[in-house]
């Protein structure tokens, strides 16, 4: 569903429009709600359909409840969650303790990954890109088992 890399704006209140293309479909598959919440491995924020979020949610409510690592998973994805419900006009509301540990401020770039979003300060994205495709070169000369079947 998500796919591209897509310059968008907060706005004061930081809100942030969701790009036309992807409002339909949300609204179809998700009532326009969508779920937003840190990243594991990145300082960026992952945004989820609600529906894709729920299947997130079920798989960690299955993890052993005393097990350490789960509990630091939970602690970090469900203890950030924030629920944003699009409005009339397609934005939706990213909390200020989101936007503070991403570090967004007003130029934000929506990176899509299929199922989800991430949303990136727009220069922290620029350094990142750059260092991603810095690595490309070494991962194709010698692909882990996952990569070996994909065809680029």
């Amino acid at each position: 569903m998500f796919r591209g890399d897509v310059p968008l704006s907060l706005d004061p209140k930081g809100r942030l429009a969701i790009p036309t293309r992807y409002r339909d479909r949300l609204v179809e598959t998700c009532g326009g709600v969508l779920v937003a919440t840190v990243s594991l491995t990145e300082r960026c924020l992952v945004v989820y359909p609600s529906s894709a979020w729920r299947t997130i949610e079920d798989q960690l409510k299955a993890l052993p409840a005393l097990d350490p690592q789960a509990q630091t998973i939970n602690r970090l994805l469900i203890g950030h969650a924030s629920d944003c419900e699009m409005d009339g006009q397609g934005r939706i509301l990213i909390p200020a303790t989101l936007r503070e540990w991403a570090g967004l401020d007003r130029r934000v770039r929506m990176i899509g990954q299929i199922n989800k979003f991430e949303l990136w300060d727009e220069d922290a994205w620029a350094a990142r890109r750059a260092e991603l495709l810095g690595q490309v070169g070494g991962l194709l000369r010698e692909p882990s088992e996952a990569l070996r079947s994909l065809v680029l």
